[in-house]
């Protein structure tokens, strides 16, 4: 007989599975070439996002920086935008928490950078505003949402949304796509 923490696990598993393959994988592979254009032009990765989704953001450079790399003959220039404890409290503090990652954008991108921004629910405001920003400069963006998907799904170049309305599934789930596209890269796009 199975506990419920076994049938609870079976079934957030089931879950996971159903959200991730229920997706448009197409869009992974759409997101990966940019990825790998962008690398090759030598143009900048940018990355962003709040809470589990800011953890994914600096997964991302963990992961194309030094693995991808490793593996591969891209050398990818990757930055998180949710990295910089100091600098991003003292935007929020001094400006607007709103400005995060737009002040430094403005900063930091140029044309033909990409962007990828991680929201569960695809309606944060400083997310919204580096998506316009972003627009703006003519830097291509990916984004990945959950729940209903929000401003994020509606505006980004390539929209990979995950349709779970549980924020476990869906983190768990963008950071899956993370690593599927990296190791798709190694295998079919060296």
């Amino acid at each position: 007989m199975k506990t419920k923490i076994q049938n609870f696990v079976e079934n957030y598993l089931k879950n996971l599975n159903l959200a991730i393959v229920n997706s448009d994988i197409k869009k992974l592979e759409k997101a990966a070439l940019i990825i790998k254009k962008t690398a090759q032009k030598k143009r900048t990765i940018f990355v962003c996002g709040n809470g589990g989704s800011a953890a994914i953001s600096n997964h991302y450079v963990c992961d194309y920086l030094k693995f991808l790399r490793q593996h591969s003959r891209l050398k990818p220039k990757v930055i998180s935008l949710s990295s910089n404890i100091e600098t991003i409290t003292a935007i929020s503090n001094d400006i607007n928490y709103d400005q995060v990652f737009k002040y430094q954008a403005e900063n930091l991108f140029e044309k033909d950078d990409l962007l990828i921004m991680i929201s569960s629910s695809g309606n944060s405001k400083n997310i919204k505003e580096v998506l316009k920003f972003a627009k703006k400069m003519s830097v291509k963006t990916i984004g990945f949402s959950g729940f209903d998907g929000g401003f994020l799904k509606k505006n980004s170049d390539i929209s990979i949304h995950i349709n779970a309305k549980n924020y476990g599934i869906s983190e768990d789930a963008h950071h899956i796509m993370m690593h599927i596209m990296l190791q798709y890269l190694i295998k079919y796009e060296k």
